[in-house]
């Protein structure tokens, strides 16, 4: 969507010279030559505002407070050919984003105007964030708008309505997976019922399936009394089974039975009990290899990725760090009562450098020590010290003396980026650098839908 920018100011001729400039680079702009008319022309939608710092009717300081009054959000440029520390600390402690004297750069402007409507895209996002995260139980509440992360939540909100009654998340370890699965219950019609999670890999096989399906009193010697499983207590609602790879294989065939008759009986009973639950089971291993070394049952395999939803790692989810960082950052200076405003640019240059391996719960742990540790109101490089970073080397590559068949090449990448992103043609696209239809139209070119096929089993 085109960004609207508001250029008040009373001389014609920067208003002329900013608006050639700003509908040069594809924005839409308005015009104000006094502060009144500047209110009125707000009211419209505007993005960003250039205001002059002297108007003939209302003072700048003064229509800048009334702006941010009604749209905190929006970021406001002051112009002003009075230039003066005094005057650039009063207006940046009212709220403006950024100061510029006149005469002024054009390219400066510019420049300014576009991270400055960065920062409106992250501000609005993160209080539509807010609004709709509440408890975080919600689609709309998973932090990211990368197109891989897009693409996921629309999987999950299509999911979430279906009358599927098993779903597989995959993923590595810190990708969100059990945020994923709250989502998909929240989202659903069994939102109303009980959310019960237990990690796989916790317990032993016989304490697993007690806690599973239940058992009933004397069925093994501490069974004292009878106890329900979470099958009973999740009725009407959703079972998250987390590390699902973990299981054992003869607790495999025992959720397998039930998956398939929507029945199962407690440890040591005889009366089979109505299971009316959807399962969503997670992992971070690859079920298809487990099935080939013949540690994950191949009929519960495909019995649980009827429906597969596959969260990307960090590094896929470009501009996302970012978003994230705000995100935690805002969260955890709240928690910690630390009123924090921001993150550097050199700070979160880092944070983009750094290769995250523990994906999102490795940048959420960051930010909260950062904001924890944090001795002044902003977040800065040395905040973040203790992260590796990784820079990428553009000259690593050297051009054979025989030369290359640049078609093959192309045609080898492409199918790499198909396998290791399991047909999924937007995170394939992301892993070469390109856009879905690039990668859509390289598909076709080299007739790669059968490769495209077979990555996705």
């Amino acid at each position: 969507m085109t960004a609207t920018i508001l250029v008040v100011d009373d001389e014609r001729l920067i208003r002329w010279s900013l608006r050639e400039r700003l509908q040069d680079e594809g924005y839409s702009v308005l015009e104000a030559e006094t502060g009144a008319k500047a209110i009125e022309q707000f009211g419209r939608g505007v993005d960003l505002v250039l205001l002059d710092y002297r108007l003939p009717d209302i003072d700048g300081l003064a229509v800048l407070e009334r702006l941010q009054a009604e749209d905190p959000d929006v970021p406001v440029i002051m112009l002003t050919a009075h230039s003066s520390v005094n005057h650039a600390v009063d207006a940046m402690r009212r709220g403006a984003y950024h100061y510029a004297g006149k005469p002024f750069s054009l390219d400066e402007v510019s420049m300014t105007v576009s991270k400055a409507l960065e920062t409106t895209r992250l501000r609005r996002q993160l209080r539509a964030l807010r609004r709709a995260a509440g408890d975080h139980t919600s689609v709309e509440g998973i932090v990211g708008d990368s197109p891989a992360m897009q693409e996921v939540k629309s999987l999950l909100a299509r999911i979430a309505t279906s009358p599927a009654s098993t779903v597989l998340i995959t993923g590595e370890s810190g990708t969100g997976k059990d945020l994923a699965a709250r989502a998909l219950h929240g989202a659903s019609d069994r939102a109303s019922g009980p959310f019960l999670n237990i990690t796989c890999s916790a317990l032993a096989e016989n304490l697993l399936e007690s806690e599973l399906f239940g058992h009933e009193r004397g069925a093994f010697t501490d069974a004292k009394t009878r106890k329900q499983g979470l099958f009973e207590h999740a009725s009407g609602g959703t079972i998250f089974l987390d590390e699902i790879g973990e299981m054992a294989p003869a607790l495999q065939a025992k959720l397998l039975r039930v998956l398939e008759s929507k029945t199962f009986r407690r440890v040591g009973g005889s009366v089979d009990i109505r299971a009316d639950v959807r399962v969503v089971a997670a992992t971070n291993v690859d079920l298809r290899e487990a099935v080939r070394a013949g540690k994950f049952r191949e009929d519960l395999y495909y019995r649980l990725a009827v429906l597969t939803v596959h969260l990307p790692p960090l590094r896929e989810r470009a501009g996302d760090v970012e978003l994230l960082a705000h995100f935690f950052a805002e969260r955890f200076s709240s928690e910690f009562k630390k009123p924090l405003k921001g993150i550097s640019t050199p700070a979160m240059q880092r944070l983009r450098l750094h290769p995250w391996p523990g994906n999102v719960r490795e940048l959420r742990n960051a930010l909260e020590r950062a904001v924890l540790l944090c001795d002044s109101d902003r977040l800065d490089s040395r905040d973040f010290e203790f992260l590796s970073t990784t820079t990428v080397e553009h000259d690593t590559f050297r051009l054979p003396a025989s030369g290359i068949d640049f078609r093959e090449l192309e045609r080898s990448l492409v199918i790499q980026a198909l396998e290791r992103a399991r047909g999924n043609q937007t995170r394939a696209a992301a892993l070469l650098g390109m856009n879905r239809d690039q990668m859509r139209y390289r598909v076709e070119k080299f007739a790669l839908s059968e490769v495209r096929r077979k990555a996705a089993l």
